[in-house]
């Protein structure tokens, strides 16, 4: 009898210094973003026990350097295929020789027996996409860099099991902090970052729609704390009666999923 296929996914890196997440069905192994060094991302992989040697397919989410920082390296020296939006191509200035795949903003692609399926964030970069990932063994979502959430973007992300989502900042400590007016407004617009409140609600309706698992991901070094932000989500949680675990993923050390 053929051996069962168990469901694997880590946070490798989180935040704005680089940002990266592993998946896998047990048979076939994905990246999402790659936005540390191909050094950093091999080691990391070997870590939870795989290899950039192994990964099928990398998907971008966006042209900003904490996600694709190791693109170029990685693909060259190991000829992964890299899907990301046409307008990310373009704004990341990647040139011709490169195993890239160019979409539309909205696209679906089968890689093994997952599904992966872009869904359109809020971001303020040429194309910023999330991303649902189906399995065998269930949903996976990941919703980061984006400024809010709207009722599309919570509709393709409804059922999934498995939840890597934005808690970015605390708009209380963003405001007093020391970032300059320009940035502050940046991060707290709709085309920012999401803040531990907008997160706390958007994993309240993903609770009631069955999610097992929230991590908590881009958290932002100065203007948060994993503290706050697990609590503000917890607290919703627990206060909703819902047995979703909540949990932060590390900057830079694989943090389990599932």
């Amino acid at each position: 009898m053929e051996a069962q296929h168990k469901i694997s996914a880590y946070t490798l890196f989180s935040g704005s210094e680089g940002n990266c997440i592993y998946i896998s069905d047990g048979k076939t192994e994905i990246l999402i973003d790659a936005g540390v060094s191909a050094r950093a991302v091999g080691q990391a992989l070997a870590g939870i026990g795989s290899s950039l040697e192994r990964i099928s397919a990398i998907f971008v989410t966006h042209e900003h350097i904490d996600h694709i920082r190791g693109i170029p390296v990685i693909e060259r020296k190991y000829g992964i295929p890299v899907h990301m939006t046409a307008p990310s191509i373009f704004a990341a200035g990647f040139g011709e020789g490169m195993n890239l795949i160019s979409h539309e903003p909205l696209y679906s692609v089968t890689v093994g027996d997952m599904e992966i399926r872009s869904f359109a964030t809020s971001h303020d970069s040429a194309a910023s996409v999330g991303y649902v990932i189906d399995t065998e063994a269930g949903r996976i979502g990941i919703a980061t860099d984006t400024g809010y959430i709207s009722r599309k973007m919570a509709a393709e992300l409804k059922g999934s099991r498995y939840m890597v989502l934005e808690s970015n900042h605390d708009p209380d400590m963003l405001l007093c902090g020391s970032y300059p007016p320009t940035l502050k407004q940046r991060i707290l617009s709709r085309m920012g970052h999401l803040s531990n409140s907008d997160c706390a609600h958007l994993a309240e309706y993903l609770a009631d729609e069955g999610a097992e698992r929230i991590l908590l991901a881009h958290l932002s070094k100065d203007n948060n704390t994993p503290e706050l932000a697990r609590s503000a989500t917890a607290e919703i949680i627990v206060g909703g009666g819902y047995a979703t675990e909540v949990a932060v993923a590390e900057r830079k050390t694989a943090t389990r999923l599932v």
